[in-house]
């Protein structure tokens, strides 16, 4: 993204770090609208009610949430609206996953004010910012964690497609599932392809794996 950041919500369970973090924005950043919700689940209601934001702030160790797990489902829920990590996790593997997952950018939680500048002046221009310390420390070609390469293959899925195969996951077919949606059966028989290829998987018993790997279930908002 391009512009100005006029409106942010902070999703941290940590008040003072809240009131920390929100101070920065607005004195700092000059984002004059800033909003903090303790949960996930209290994040994404504000956004449905509100509507998006301009910029996202999500630790990534959260009372409903853990990990990774929080980010897939932002992106999902907000595709358009960069996500920023702020956290206390900044080993190099988690901050590669974050930013393949789709994260604007990675801000260890104890980063001075400047670097936040740095941080939030990059993402402005639609750049990923990233310390170069946290990839620079330890084996940059170190190979991700089952579940985080899960998750990272997952979360290349658009909302249709992360539905079809949630349905795929319940075992039903491509004809069940045009009906489920209210689409054509070829329409699906499209998107079956395209999910295979973005999970790298050749058959759907290998799709449903992967999803079982990512915990798939838990990443999807409630129907």
């Amino acid at each position: 993204m391009e512009g100005a950041l006029d409106s942010a919500l902070i999703i941290d369970d940590h008040p003072l770090f809240c009131d920390a973090l929100s101070m920065t924005l607005r004195a700092t950043i000059g984002i004059a609208n800033v909003e903090t919700r303790g949960t996930l689940e209290e994040g994404l209601a504000f956004l449905t009610e509100a509507g998006p934001t301009d910029v996202i702030l999500l630790d990534l160790n959260l009372p409903d949430v853990n990990g990774l797990d929080g980010l897939v489902r932002l992106i999902k829920a907000c595709p358009e609206t960069p996500v920023v990590i702020v956290s206390s996790v900044s080993e190099p593997r988690v901050v590669r996953s974050a930013i393949r997952i789709g994260a604007a950018g990675f801000l260890p939680k104890h980063s001075p004010r400047d670097t936040f500048q740095k941080a939030f002046d990059q993402i402005q221009r639609g750049e990923v910012y990233v310390p170069e310390d946290a990839m620079n420390d330890g084996d940059p070609n170190a190979p991700l964690s089952a579940r985080e390469d899960a998750l990272v293959r997952i979360s290349h899925l658009t909302r249709q497609q992360a539905r079809i195969l949630q349905l795929i996951c319940e075992g039903q077919m491509n004809k069940q599932i045009a009906y489920e949606l209210s689409i054509a059966e070829t329409t699906v028989k499209a998107h079956v392809t395209a999910i295979m290829r973005k999970l790298g998987v050749q058959s759907r018993t290998q799709a449903v794996l992967i999803a079982q790997e990512a915990n798939f279930n838990t990443l999807l908002p409630d129907a």
